[in-house]
């Protein structure tokens, strides 16, 4: 029989609802396979067992408080907890207990979710990395900045995982880690109580093992039905973008990219080329100047009082930030606010875009956290993308594919997310 750990979630929610499960003998098997495989992936960053299993004795013991009751769920420690450290990924906050939950932990903590612990971040969500390896291969990174998260659900410690995404840091662990990650449309989920990196990009996702149950988390946190399910009346359009980044991507990007068209196509799906407008060429330079400009404002106390604890690389974006001027920030927001406007003509078409999730197998972990540069331009357009899993490159690593949709259309994003992945992996 499969371990509880390596069901759905949505298995696991039907099994507690049913009693076929307890949330006790579910938070159980989290924590056994936590206590086997932490010391060699390192995802956590707090975790009380005797805290899980009381919370879970607690959910057993009462009525259904929601459509998460029961349910084990891993947040990013860049989320104040107001029960638990929240450390940021820096020893500047080492000790930090705020006196309040962030507002997606109220959610979830609400729907009937069990905060299980704290997974390791990057040190404010930016590059410098933390000491999470990837599951598939402990000597290669699980990506950054939410590497813990991806880590985490990808090894089976945990069904769900919260995430943030500033540049990359949803779809690209998704992807080195071979899990289901899903970046909602900017906004479509509150970030109160998110240590902020940059303000008008910061984006909370999720990860999760397949398509239904990102969208059923995302749908509780964002109050919407988010639960995928695609017309088999109607085809998908799929319009294969390879971005002005290709340049970037490795012959294992290539070949996933092939494998899924073909993948669509087989299944009966439309696929045409796209080439984004030329003025989507600025758009890299433009989400760097927003990102480093926005994050050396929102790390000045950090930065101005406790220089000496951040990573050198953390202090050169910081000072790199610092030297934009305000009309060049201008400029910037103009170029992402024109692209947005255009973004309707790109989907005048099709139903989503196809594109790369990030250059190919997770590199070396002592090479960093990879390059977030397939993901930067969504963030900035404020897209809905899901990376969907289900392939691997040369070194038998997983490398996923990208889907991307028009702004607002998460529901239809998710489902043909779903309708991929489940070709893809053999449903």
């Amino acid at each position: 029989m499969t371990p509880p750990t390596w069901r759905t979630a949505t298995d696991g929610l039907t099994a507690i609802r049913t009693g076929d499960l307890t949330s006790e003998a579910l938070m159980r098997e989290c924590l056994q396979r936590v206590a086997a495989r932490e010391p060699d992936v390192a995802a956590w960053q707090y975790l009380d067992e005797r805290r899980a299993l009381e919370e879970a004795r607690r959910r057993d013991s009462s009525a259904s408080q929601g459509p998460l009751h029961g349910m084990p769920v891993a947040v990013k420690d860049l989320f104040s907890t107001h029960d638990m450290p929240t450390g940021c990924g820096s020893a500047i906050y080492a000790d930090h207990r705020p006196a309040s939950d962030a507002a997606v932990v109220a959610l979830l903590r609400r729907a009937g979710g069990i905060v299980m612990g704290k997974t390791v971040t990057t040190e404010f969500a930016f590059y410098s990395p933390g000491g999470t390896r990837n599951p598939h291969d402990l000597e290669r990174t699980p990506g950054g900045s939410s590497s813990g998260s991806a880590a985490a659900v990808a090894d089976g410690m945990v069904p769900w995982a919260l995430g943030t995404q500033t540049a990359g840091s949803i779809i690209r662990p998704a992807s080195y880690c071979g899990v289901v990650g899903y970046k909602p449309t900017y906004g479509l989920i509150n970030t109160a109580g998110l240590k902020p990196a940059a303000w008008s990009l910061d984006t909370v996702g999720v990860f999760a093992r397949n398509v239904p149950d990102v969208g059923r988390l995302a749908g509780v946190l964002s109050g919407r039905d988010l639960a995928p399910s695609w017309p088999a009346t109607h085809l998908p359009r799929v319009g294969l973008c390879l971005t002005p980044q290709w340049e970037a991507a490795t012959a294992d990007t290539e070949q996933a990219l092939q494998e899924a068209v073909m993948c669509i196509r087989d299944a009966g799906g439309e696929v045409h080329n796209v080439r984004l407008p030329a003025s989507f060429d600025e758009l890299l330079a433009a989400q760097h100047t927003i990102m480093i400009y926005e994050a050396c404002r929102s790390l000045a106390f950090e930065r101005d009082r406790h220089g000496d604890q951040l990573s050198s690389q953390l202090k050169a974006l910081l000072d790199e930030g610092s030297g934009v001027p305000a009309v060049r920030y201008d400029q910037a927001r103009q170029t992402a606010r024109g692209c947005r406007a255009e973004l309707g003509r790109v989907f005048m078409d099709i139903d989503v875009l196809l594109a790369p999730s990030a250059p190919g197998e997770a590199p070396a972990h002592a090479a960093g956290t990879g390059d977030p540069v397939f993901s930067r331009i969504w963030t900035l357009l404020g897209t809905p993308c899901v990376n969907v899993p289900g392939l691997t490159g040369a070194s038998g690593m997983p490398v996923g594919v990208q889907l991307i949709g028009p702004r607002d259309g998460d529901l239809a994003t998710l489902s043909i997310a779903e309708w991929l992945f489940s070709r893809l992996n053999g449903g």
